[in-house]
């Protein structure tokens, strides 16, 4: 007997399908793309369905919000991102909550991750977040500043970089923004050529609207609320 498909799990399946196809387009492997469901919107409930429905990645904005909706906690193969803005106040939380961190932006953050990092004896993997766009609204360094900000990071022993993450202007036609995630691929890709040894695997870019074409410019990890959420 076939079960009934909730809308939450059909938006999934989907999600995962345009995913697939965007990839393919791109003659990446799929597998090397990661859905981070964006559940700032949602209730632990439709968290909870989300992950019976294959999803392990979740993205959070606010911090006390994290901290009230994950507590029992998520399983243990679940991820939890912090991809808002990030106060300092609030790093020692987050230093405990979240798996990764894609929003470190700024030296005062760097600083403080890393303090909090030291205290728990724990390595914290994290993203910086670079305003490729140059939006003054949008949080993230300036791209003059990703060079001191890495080497920053870099030098922080209980801090370890992963990638990069951008937020693209949101716009009705989102080829419009391709040049904003080919901006944030380039500047990896020149990070790692000019620093013996580094590795930046991770590109956090794209949602909703423009996730496909982020992935044919490389993204690893694609923001994707709405079109889980709320169809």
């Amino acid at each position: 007997m076939v079960g009934i498909v909730s809308d939450l799990e059909l938006r999934v399946r989907r999600t995962f399908e345009a995913v697939e196809a965007a990839a393919t387009r791109a003659n990446r492997d799929p597998k090397t793309v990661t859905v981070v469901a964006v559940s700032k919107t949602v209730g632990r409930n439709a968290v909870d369905e989300s992950y019976a429905s294959g999803v392990r990645h979740f993205g959070e904005n606010r911090v006390p919000d994290a901290v009230r909706k994950f507590d029992p906690p998520l399983p243990e193969d679940a991820v939890l991102h912090m991809i808002g803005q990030l106060q300092t106040n609030k790093a020692s939380i987050a230093a405990r909550l979240f798996n990764l961190i894609e929003s470190v932006d700024r030296q005062s953050l760097i600083l403080e991750l890393e303090k909090q990092g030291s205290k728990l004896n724990r390595v914290l993997p994290v993203l910086l977040q670079v305003n490729v766009a140059g939006e003054e609204q949008k949080a993230g360094c300036e791209l003059a500043e990703a060079d001191s900000l890495i080497d920053m990071i870099i030098d922080c022993p209980h801090l370890k970089l992963r990638g990069l993450m951008t937020i693209a202007p949101l716009v009705s036609d989102s080829e419009e923004v391709r040049p904003v995630f080919r901006g944030l691929r380039t500047l990896r890709d020149k990070l790692v050529t000019s620093r013996q040894g580094i590795d930046l695997p991770e590109l956090s870019m794209g949602m909703s609207n423009d996730f496909p074409v982020a992935i044919e410019e490389g993204a690893t990890f694609v923001r994707v609320g709405r079109a889980i959420f709320e169809g």
